[in-house]
């Protein structure tokens, strides 16, 4: 059975984490679901690189957050905030990729 990821989240979002970072929230509903999914290690590398289209040099960190039933997953930017062509200054529209997110758990 395919579980969609925004089905079982209260908050996915992004933002910057620096003007060279953005990282993106994964808040789920409850405990339960945030524990199966960290369980199953749906959010990984893999995954993150796919969404992206990035290698895992590019990646931070994926950090499975307890206190607040979160993954976060940072990543660097494609662009500075705020240099010429970057078209997001807050980084806030660039969790998109994990809206449609659907997998097996």
């Amino acid at each position: 059975m395919k579980i969609k990821l925004a089905d079982i989240t209260d908050i996915i979002r992004s933002k910057n984490s620096g003007p060279y970072e953005l990282t993106v929230d994964l808040m789920f509903s409850s405990f339960d679901w945030y524990k199966k999914v960290c369980a199953a290690k749906v959010i990984n590398e893999k995954l993150v690189c796919d969404l992206y289209k990035i290698t895992p040099a590019e990646i931070i960190n994926i950090i499975e957050f307890d206190p607040a039933k979160a993954i976060k997953v940072t990543i660097k930017r494609p662009i500075c905030s705020g240099d010429p062509g970057e078209t997001d200054v807050y980084g806030a529209q660039q969790h998109g990729p994990f809206l449609d997110l659907a997998f097996d758990l």
